[in-house]
């Protein structure tokens, strides 16, 4: 009988062949189903947490350049400014000197007023022009304005904004090349005559906007940059990239002509993967990150994972039946381990000490449930981030809504000739800003908001030309515990509009406070019009809350998004005796006194 006979003939061999299937088909097969497992988990974690880090640099920078195009429409309606520029020239000397230094006094409050706003240029021809800052007039001079690319598209554009890259400011008198600016520009026009008398520039500061952009990573050698519609590089760290077309023509695919929000594409032999996020510009935030440093890790644990299974074969060739228990208990471990992991139970932990391949493999599973957890923790601090930016949306939207009231109102006290109205109304306006923008953060205290409703109340009686009297009832303990910035001033503003103005008179508003344990009871009444029951139950009706105005929608918004539950907005309102508007606040542990 031959050797080989022999061999095949032994129970040994037999046990070792058996124990090598026992062993070498489980190990592979549990391993490879936990690399799709942990491969799809991880896959979806990190392209998930790749999104949401892109939208939230993407809403960064759609904020900076909001400021921009708001910036730029607060001095394009200003009628003065266009006043100044219209007739500058048919001015006497004095008179020139006056306008030019009021020009540049009223552009520099307006850059001051901003962060994000670096300088505000007026020109109104290739000669002369106004600016903030160091603006200098010597380099317009110097150089052929009109025949200017953007110069000549915001004429074309007849005052639409018109979105520049980034670039040096070439108005600046600091020094050559020093300003790093995004410009916005527009073509002025007198809006009596429709002519256009100028050119506005607003200069957003680039070295903010390339520093949300550098501060954010993709991976390790991940990058962000900006582009148009037309796939011209617009804004990038490298600005030597700006105004050059994506050099990819896959990329350049990606970006202009599909929809997707993420991507994976071929760039120089290398496989990228690709996010992006549309701008309130329409403009594009585009990232690219190497494919390997999102999945290298798990390919490298299936690579481990098929060298430990052909390593447990040769163990169970090599030393069989002997060591067939010591082998089998680590798999067993690991199978487990596996499985609760498979079911959902990410505190699972491994035991085996061996120094082998088992205690290898033990401690990179080990490892891989820390990884994962970590980066479970990081999605969920990144949601808590997005409900905070939530939380400021909604405090932002009722600014604008109240300062377009305010504006309004000056602007038909200007055009109705009452200048000394509207002057002390501006006075009014300035000492309410002043009051908000003392206070950081957006949380403060009953007292100050009440200091801005009083603030407040002075422009509606100006802008209604009736005496509104405000009684507060304030519980001393209530005046310290904050609460969002304008919480209640938007229900000021509706009984005057709603309560007194459709009566052509005066009336009084009370507000009083009531402390009680984890609550404020804050009560808003006044002597108004009123509303019917029908009105009344179609306003706190499901669908009527769909057509309530902004500032009812606004205190809503913010009872849901910064209180607990429980805490309600309830009104109560008779025609002919005023309405009342009853808030009960209750406060989670972090937020209150």
């Amino acid at each position: 009988m031959s050797f080989f006979n022999r061999m095949k003939n032994r129970f040994a061999t037999k046990m070792i062949l058996a124990f090598l299937f026992i062993i070498l088909i489980p190990t592979i097969l549990s391993g490879f189903s936990f690399y799709l497992e942990s491969s799809a988990l991880v896959k979806k974690n990190v392209r998930a947490s790749a999104i949401q880090l892109t939208k939230q640099t993407a809403d960064s920078l759609s904020s900076i350049l909001n400021v921009g195009s708001d910036t730029s429409d607060l001095i394009y309606s200003d009628l003065n400014i266009q006043q100044s520029v219209n007739h500058f020239k048919s001015s006497s000397l004095g008179t020139q000197v006056d306008l030019s230094r009021d020009m540049a006094a009223r552009l520099n409050n307006v850059v001051f007023s901003s962060s994000f706003v670096r300088s505000i240029n007026i020109v109104k021809d290739g000669s002369l022009g106004w600016g903030s800052g160091t603006f200098s007039s010597v380099k317009l001079k110097r150089m052929d304005f009109s025949s200017l690319e953007w110069v000549k598209e915001s004429r074309e554009k007849d005052g639409e904004l018109v979105w520049l890259g980034l670039r040096r400011d070439p108005f600046s008198g600091g020094g050559e090349n020093t300003d790093l600016v995004l410009p916005i520009s527009r073509a002025m026009k007198d809006f009596q005559s429709l002519d256009q008398i100028g050119i506005l520039l607003v200069n957003l500061n680039g070295k903010s906007i390339i520093d949300t952009i550098s501060q954010v990573k993709l991976g390790e050698t991940g990058s962000f940059m900006v582009v148009n519609r037309h796939g011209k590089i617009v804004i990038d760290p490298d600005l030597s990239k700006v105004g050059q077309v994506v050099s990819s023509r896959e990329l350049y695919e990606q970006i202009v002509l599909k929809d997707a929000a993420e991507f994976e594409i071929t760039m120089k032999n290398t496989r990228y993967y690709g996010v992006k996020q549309l701008l309130s510009n329409g403009w594009i935030l585009v990232g690219t990150v190497p494919a390997s440093e999102i999945t290298g890790a798990l390919d490298k644990l299936h690579s481990r994972i098929l060298l430990t299974s052909s390593g447990f074969a040769l163990i169970a060739v090599i030393i069989g039946l002997i060591i067939a228990k010591w082998v089998t208990n680590p798999i067993k471990q690991l199978t487990i381990g596996m499985r609760k992991v498979q079911q959902g139970d990410l505190k699972v932990r491994t035991q085996v000490k061996a120094t082998d391949e088992f205690g290898l493999m033990s401690r990179h599973f080990n490892k891989m449930l820390d990884e994962i957890e970590l980066l479970m923790t990081r999605v969920g601090e990144e949601e808590r981030q997005k409900m905070e930016a939530e939380i400021k949306a909604v405090t932002y939207r009722i600014h604008p809504h109240f300062l377009y009231n305010t504006l309004s109102t000056l602007r038909w006290l200007i055009r109705s000739g009452e200048n000394n109205r509207a002057d002390e109304g501006l006075a009014a306006l300035t000492r309410l800003l002043q009051a908000n923008m003392g206070k950081n953060g957006q949380l403060i205290t009953l007292s100050e908001e009440l200091e801005i409703i009083e603030k407040y109340l002075v422009i509606l009686e100006m802008r209604y030309d009736c005496k509104y009297e405000l009684v507060l009832n304030i519980e001393p303990e209530s005046k310290h515990f904050k609460i969002p910035r304008m919480l209640l001033q938007p229900l000021v503003e509706n009984a005057v509009f709603h309560g007194f103005v459709p009566l052509n008179r005066g009336g009084n508003i009370k507000i009083s406070s009531i402390v009680k344990p984890g609550e404020l009871w804050i009560t808003i009444e006044d002597n108004g019009a009123g509303m019917s029951r029908d009105q009344l139950k179609q306003l706190t009706s499901a669908s009527g809350q769909k057509r309530m105005g902004i500032g009812l929608m606004h205190i809503s918004d913010t009872l849901r998004l910064y209180y607990d539950d429980g805490s309600t907005m309830t009104v109560d309102s008779e025609v002919g005796k005023g309405t009342k508007i009853l808030i009960l606040i209750r406060f989670p542990k972090e937020v209150g006194k």
